[in-house]
């Protein structure tokens, strides 16, 4: 959500003036400091519910002459409803996880009584959005997918197949399933590496690493760790496996599509509506390791044909996930 809400200022500040609001001395702050493109601010508080929210918040807003607001957030806007209160603020929050527990009590009913629009970044959070969250009599739904920077697809050459997941190693995001699928591989005697990038979630990795040791394949792993270089492992992979137990709408699914690779994962949440929109890859039955795994052995041992079958994927990500089409809808809405 942070390296989102920095992206996204970014492609909209050549169409209007842009400030940043983040709090200070986080992770976002951080990557800000040496940052010349993007106008911030900062905040100092420790609490979602705080009066220094409120009254920097609206000092800002004076500052600047703020009319919009495009809120990456939940928690903070107990504050920011306060922050708001007798301005003429566009409120518009953009939605780009699944939520599971409804918001409707009368308290949740008030703070997002003011929001003008509710952004969901696929159809799936769409309908979870409309679910979970209260409607002010003012509010209303749009979905407009988030665009990402990609390159033509471009692959280095390698002996036997490689297998690639990409994203931070934690629960549910499909690591586990992944290892435990490639041993058909192995019992199949089919040449393979399986490349595993991205950095532990802390409180996770001692449960993965119980998980890993009675692993006996381990030879055909390789734990790259996080890396500012994803595209080069997209580039020596074939296959992109990621069999994640729910997403809002996943980048390293969509940068492996971009790439033209060999894409597996679960049926289930936003993956789906990626296939709605004419994206080739393999939906296996949700959080099924055997399904995952036949299906797996299949595309190994038909990988030409399935290489070919993915070429037409980079255009439909060009079209669908463009910048330019991404910040015209914004456009549409911010006054």
């Amino acid at each position: 959500m942070e390296l989102d809400a920095i992206s996204f200022s970014k492609k909209l500040a050549p169409h209007m003036e842009t400030v940043l609001i983040v709090k200070e001395n986080s992770f976002m702050h951080d990557k800000l400091e040496n940052d010349q493109i993007i106008t911030y601010e900062t905040i100092n508080f420790s609490r979602s519910f705080s009066l220094s929210i409120i009254s920097t918040t609206k000092k800002i807003i004076k500052k600047y002459g703020i009319k919009n607001v495009v809120f990456f957030g939940a928690s903070e806007l107990k504050s920011l409803y306060f922050a708001f209160l007798g301005l003429d603020i566009n409120l518009i929050i953009r939605h780009s996880t699944t939520k599971s527990t409804p918001k409707k009590d009368w308290f949740h009913k008030l703070i997002y009584s003011n929001v003008n629009y509710h952004i969901s970044t696929s159809k799936h959070l769409e309908r979870n959005v409309e679910y979970i969250i209260p409607f002010g009599k003012n509010s209303k739904s749009q979905m407009i997918y988030s665009s990402f920077s990609f390159n033509e697809p471009k692959h280095i050459e390698h002996d036997g197949i490689n297998i690639v997941h990409t994203g931070r190693i934690a629960d549910a995001k499909g690591q586990t399933d992944a290892i435990l699928a490639c041993k058909i591989l192995i019992d199949n005697k089919i040449d393979f590496k399986l490349f595993i990038v991205g950095g532990y979630d802390d409180e996770y990795k001692e449960k993965f690493l119980k998980f890993y040791k009675n692993i006996d394949y381990k030879d055909n792993i390789e734990f790259v760790g996080f890396t500012d270089n994803v595209a080069q492992y997209l580039k020596k992979a074939d296959i992109f496996m990621f069999p994640s137990y729910g997403e809002g709408l996943s980048l390293s699914f969509r940068e492996a599509l971009a790439n033209n690779l060999i894409c597996l994962t679960y049926d289930n949440t936003s993956f789906p509506e990626l296939q709605d929109l004419g994206l080739k890859f393999h939906l296996c039955k949700d959080r099924d390791i055997e399904d995952l795994s036949k299906i797996l052995l299949s595309v190994c041992k038909n990988i030409d044909e399935e290489k070919q079958a993915t070429i037409s994927n980079n255009n439909i990500i060009q079209t669908v996930f463009s910048e330019e089409k991404e910040i015209a809808q914004y456009l549409e809405i911010l006054k």
